[in-house]
């Protein structure tokens, strides 16, 4: 009997779960088939390595590797070691909590690529902050702040547009958690650094991972927030996927390594990100 209700209870997620994975393993399987030299829309298909074999030797691609790799760890990062004290402050309502967590959440609402112009007009040699510098006499005359050879402009727009998602899924978290818990804990002797590190860590570091995976692999892919803020001197794995499509010859089969590397930088970097999350919170336990 028992056998019989899990299986149903599969079976209720084929529609849904089995979309998804259908659609996603077209997706992976094209753009291995591509990377290998079939579905070669420039010439004749057939298995290859000669695609690899080219991009892996291009300085290029390597430099669009490490930056991406970068940008998204320190802004998944920054994003869930902002989120997390602000979701425990807030897991008790208190008055005005909901007007501040709206306010907080307000960037889910706006765009990544209106989100990323507003910002080089804020930042540009003529905008809002430069202005204000050169008015405080901070500085003698405007700076160039925009497209940073560093990426920290890409850096501050996926925190700033990343960080309340982040804060969505640890708020629930952190919500869950019975005050019955905290004051058990108390009650046996447990201080305000105890009852963090053994009881409420341990209790949202589902979340905690989910939320540094979800920004982690979102900012590996980002597209908008490169074009518009990122720096001119490199490009990310997602720039420069469509510069290699437009400009060789079989760009289809070349830009398709670049995706799957795309994709394994995500899956490692994610598994990567979690493992540590999950080693950390064993080591406060301890």
């Amino acid at each position: 009997m028992n056998a019989r209700n899990n299986l149903q209870a599969y079976l209720l997620l084929v529609p849904g779960l089995g979309v998804i994975l259908g659609f996603s393993g077209i997706v992976i399987g094209m753009a291995v088939s591509q990377s290998l030299g079939f579905l070669n829309f420039g010439g004749a298909s057939g298995f290859s390595l000669r695609f690899w074999q080219t991009m892996l030797r291009d300085e290029q691609l390597w430099r669009a590797f490490w930056y991406s790799a970068r940008i998204s760890i320190v802004s998944s990062v920054i994003a869930v070691a902002v989120a997390y004290p602000l979701a425990l402050w807030l897991r008790n309502p208190f008055l005005g909590s909901g007007l501040i967590s709206a306010v907080l959440k307000a960037p889910l609402l706006v765009h990544g690529l209106v989100a990323a112009f507003l910002f080089i007009n804020f930042i540009s040699f003529q905008g809002f902050f430069n202005l204000a510098l050169v008015k405080l006499g901070i500085t003698a005359r405007p700076m160039r702040l925009q497209n940073d050879s560093y990426g920290i402009g890409v850096i501050f727009l996926q925190v700033w547009k990343q960080m309340p998602f982040a804060l969505l899924l640890l708020t629930g978290s952190a919500q869950a958690i019975g005050d019955d818990i905290l004051n058990a804990a108390r009650d046996l002797g447990a201080g305000t650094w105890d009852r963090f590190r053994k009881v409420i860590v341990p209790l949202t570091i589902r979340s905690l991972q989910a939320a540094l995976i979800l920004i982690f692999i979102g900012a590996a892919g980002d597209f908008s927030f490169q074009v518009v803020a990122g720096p001119t001197n490199v490009n990310s794995l997602a720039q420069f996927m469509l510069r290699t499509q437009e400009t060789s010859a079989e760009g289809w089969n070349s830009a398709a390594v670049v995706a799957v590397i795309l994709m394994l930088l995500s899956l490692f970097g994610a598994i990567l990100l979690a493992g540590i999350a999950q080693l950390l919170s064993r080591l406060g336990r301890a």
